[in-house]
């Protein structure tokens, strides 16, 4: 018994060294695993990318995760001390100002103390600072920075940073933190004038740029070269260089994640796509998921008031796409101005022209073709992304070239489909044109709407999914025009109740698609889709509407999209789509900022010179040929109005809902002119085909003394 009890005692002896030894390993092995390096470089596009000019960011990509970063932050472009303070605040953040590099810390020990943190705190869009920092203090571990961006993005609240040293080289003990940033600003230094962006789109030629995307890549390879094994590094080209926004690079090394393989190109690599559910694309991540990704990789959880969420790979792509993508980002961008100007100089002609020729009873025939086609032409900017004009070398010709070629196909399928023969018949295939393309986007991940001219762009960065505001106004003018047109047979028929049903359960689709998390993600949408559905279903029924209606359901829609909201609220963090982010935002207080910004927004697209001229063109034709109609329409829109009385329900629904987004969403005219734009064409194409006296065809085959009846119902 006593040699048993030695032999346990032995046993137990050993293993109690032995058994905090192999907790020591297992904690080695947790911080090797837990350590990552987030190195920022402002300016890099996937273009400055090469095997001979830039090897080791080359072999870097080789080996990791590739994707595109939206670097907005706060104003059109992003310098490098507002793209460190975002990744230093979780949330888009600026200092308030046209700005450069962030400021020089203030040597301290080892560490140092980035300066101005104390006012920084007591901005609106600086608030958040020191998020990343104090998180990564919070669980018991230290940062280490090397350049003044990474002192910024690392450092707490109280601004300080435990490690801190100008150069790679200056860093002796690059293992001792789990959370480690490094700063290389050798690509955009020389850009900025007096310590600012420059106001040009690229102040520098070609050669000189290449000459310091090497001297980026070399700064790059050095911090690599001093990174213990099994670091996770995320690489990031966090600012811009002018004063033309584009996509940056995003690379993510992790340690037993699947590497990137070179294709038979030897000019391009490829590898897994990087992407985030906050863009909701899979190559596209947003500067404010640089701090969970971070976070995240060190094994923190990350603070309540970040808005980001972590990076995610996915499907391999090619750096020759993303190289693409910054392209089309940005060609579309330069193009929007220049488009929406021609369009509303066409729109302002179109009115001229058909108030003459209708003047003087001339070439209607004429008048009802083109009306299809202005209609038409805001929908082929959404279509023509289903043919790839972003591959040719003549990426601005071929795109307008696309679009014409689209609009000119749409109008030939309105004007000459078998519905052509009655005079209602090509406005409502414009209308399910519309509506086809639209909800058929938004079910398929909204891919037609993403770099086109009048949808949106991960350069400009206001939205990345969803429904954005201007083909909002498209789809509600199709909806409520189109359910109107086919209520007018139901209406004749005596069976209005259903036809206020056809309308009310197709707006109420619509309206779904159009706010529901990851579908449409519209939150101004639902409020001002509500008070177009109510008026239209009102006028149908032959209620009348008053102003305490339409103050009603908008208040109706904003409780219906607020419901939405909360329900996305109530998804997991990581699911959740900036609907439910804005509701944790309310909840903690921090939503003013992003507030007052879309209100600014909202103010300074009222009077916009590309979009005014299409809403005062329109409306302006639109009242004087109701009210003068022998010296404007010569009575033909009175008249569209008395043969088909639902056309009028539709128009009058479509432009309460674009006027009711025009004051709720950040887009401000643009909601209306575009309902405008639909709606007035639709309505003149009706005016010039509707018969006079004569007995209307097909489903106006109805006496006039029906008619009259139906329409006093």
């Amino acid at each position: 018994m006593r040699w048993v009890l030695l032999l346990v005692a032995g046993v137990m002896w050993w293993s109690v060294p032995a058994a905090a030894s192999a907790r020591a390993n297992q904690d080695a092995d947790q911080d090797a695993g837990g350590r990552v390096a987030f190195i920022g470089v402002p300016g890099l596009l996937w273009a400055d990318l090469d095997p001979r000019d830039t090897p080791r960011l080359w072999e870097l990509a080789g080996q990791s995760g590739l994707g595109s970063l939206s670097v907005k932050a706060v104003g059109t472009v992003t310098c490098p001390h507002d793209g460190w303070l975002s990744v230093s605040s979780g949330v888009r953040a600026a200092v308030g100002r046209r700005c450069g590099l962030p400021p020089e810390p203030a040597v301290r020990g080892q560490g140092a103390v980035v300066p101005g943190m104390p006012e920084l705190l007591g901005t609106r869009d600086g608030a958040n600072a020191g998020t990343l920092g104090a998180a990564v203090h919070a669980a018991g571990h230290c940062t280490a920075a090397v350049g003044r961006g990474a002192a910024l993005a690392l450092a707490d609240r109280e601004g300080e940073v435990d490690l801190y040293a100008d150069t790679a080289a200056g860093l002796s003990d690059w293992s001792k933190c789990r959370v480690l940033a490094v700063d290389v600003a050798a690509l955009v230094r020389p850009y900025l004038v007096d310590d600012r962006l420059p106001q040009e789109p690229e102040a520098l030629p070609a050669g000189r740029r290449r000459e310091l995307a090497r001297q980026a890549d070399a700064e790059v390879g050095a911090a690599l070269d001093r990174l213990p094994a099994g670091t996770e590094i995320v690489l990031a080209g966090i600012g811009d260089h002018g004063s033309v926004p584009h996509l940056r690079v995003a690379i993510w090394k992790r340690a037993g994640a699947a590497s990137a393989v070179r294709s038979g190109n030897p000019e391009e690599v490829v590898g897994p796509r990087v992407g985030g559910n906050s863009a909701r694309r899979d190559d596209i991540v947003l500067l404010p998921d640089v701090t969970p990704t971070v976070l995240t990789a060190a094994g923190i959880e990350p603070p309540s008031n970040v808005i980001g969420l972590p990076w995610r790979l996915g499907e391999p792509i090619s750096s020759a796409d993303l190289v693409r993508a910054d392209v089309a980002g940005t060609t579309v961008r330069g193009m929007t101005g220049y488009f929406f100007t021609g369009f509303a100089t066409l729109t302002v002609a179109f009115y001229v022209l058909s108030y003459l020729l209708l003047s003087r009873r001339r070439k209607l025939g004429f008048v009802a073709v083109a009306a299809i086609a202005m209609a038409c032409v805001p929908v082929s900017t959404y279509v023509v992304n289903l043919l790839p004009w972003d591959h040719s070398p003549a990426i601005v010709p071929t795109l307008i070239g696309c679009v014409l070629a689209v609009t000119a196909v749409l109008s030939a399928i309105a004007l000459l489909g078998p519905w052509r023969r009655h005079p209602l018949g090509p406005p409502a295939a414009v209308c399910a044109i519309n509506f086809t393309v639209l909800v058929g986007d938004l079910l398929t991940g909204t891919n037609l709407q993403f770099n086109a001219l009048m949808g949106y762009t991960a350069v400009v960065g206001g939205r990345y999914y969803g429904l954005a505001n201007i083909p909002f106004a498209l789809l509600a003018t199709s909806v409520l025009m189109g359910a109107a047109l086919a209520a007018e047979r139901l209406v004749r028929a005596g069976r209005t109740r259903l036809a206020v049903g056809v309308v009310t359960g197709l707006g109420v689709t619509a309206t779904l698609l159009a706010g529901w998390p990851g579908v449409g993600s519209d939150f101004g949408g639902v409020i001002a889709f509500a008070p177009g559905i109510a008026v239209t279903a009102l006028l149908v029924a032959g209620k009348k509407v008053s102003l305490l209606k339409l103050v009603g359901f908008s208040a109706l829609g904003g409780v219906a999209v607020s419901v939405i909201a909360v329900l996305d609220w109530l998804r997991p963090p990581q699911s959740q789509t900036h609907l439910g982010r804005f509701v944790g935002q309310v909840l903690d207080g921090t939503f003013w900022p992003m507030i007052g910004r879309k209100l600014g927004a909202m103010l300074h697209t009222l009077l916009s010179p590309n979009l005014m001229p299409i809403v005062l063109a329109g409306l302006i034709f639109l009242v004087f040929a109701v009210l003068r109609p022998g010296q404007v329409s010569a009575g033909l829109v009175p008249r569209a109005f008395a043969r088909a009385p639902m056309l009028r329900a539709g128009l009058v629904g479509a432009l309460v809902s674009g006027v009711v987004g025009m004051l709720v969403n950040d887009s401000g005219t643009a909601v209306l002119s575009m309902a405008v734009a639909m709606a007035v064409p639709l309505v003149l194409h009706a005016g010039v085909r509707l018969p006079g006296e004569e007995e209307p065809p097909g489903l106006l085959s109805t006496s006039r003394t029906s008619a009259c009846r139906a329409t006093s119902q």
